[in-house]
């Protein structure tokens, strides 16, 4: 009944994966590389959970 009071979940996974991105940006373009390579395979992660869901609304 109320279903557009409810939040989009692969919204939410998709501003966290833009996030991750833009620090893992940052970070190397400080020299960080390690933290570079923490936060992209954190947003790979996120990226994998986005793909599973979009596929599950699919079906």
């Amino acid at each position: 009944m109320f279903s557009f009071l409810k939040s989009d979940p692969t919204k939410k996974l998709s501003k966290e994966y833009d996030h991750l991105l833009e620090q893992a940006m940052q970070a190397q373009r400080n020299g960080n590389i390690m933290l570079y390579s923490e936060l992209t395979a954190q947003a790979e992660a996120v990226r994998l959970q986005l793909e599973e869901l979009e596929e599950s609304v699919k079906q």
